[in-house]
């Protein structure tokens, strides 16, 4: 095992870290604007349904706000406790 293969690890781990937030990101973003546009959509068609309506929207706005959460925790995961490391010494050691 070099240097040169472990920094590889981290250097691939890092990108791939900062792909996975990016798409968390986008992925909420997108989601947060189509709940709050059918609510709204919903409301003009039916205005008396506006407050079922915004009851759903907050439902679903605090699942779709834990998603980037979640995935903030398994980058962690990979940048702290990186499990391609622990793979790379075990190949090594069966070599």
């Amino acid at each position: 095992m070099t240097p040169d293969m472990l920094a590889t690890i981290y250097a691939y781990t890092a990108v791939g870290v900062g792909v996975i937030l990016a798409a968390a990101g986008l992925g909420s973003a997108i989601g947060w604007g189509l709940i709050c546009s059918k609510t709204l959509e919903g409301i003009s068609r039916q205005p008396e349904m506006r407050p079922q309506l915004m009851t759903n929207m907050f439902i679903f706005a605090g699942l779709m706000e834990s998603f980037p959460f979640i995935i903030l925790a398994f980058a962690m995961w990979f940048l702290f406790a990186n499990p391609f490391v622990g793979a790379l010494k075990s190949a090594i050691a069966g070599l």
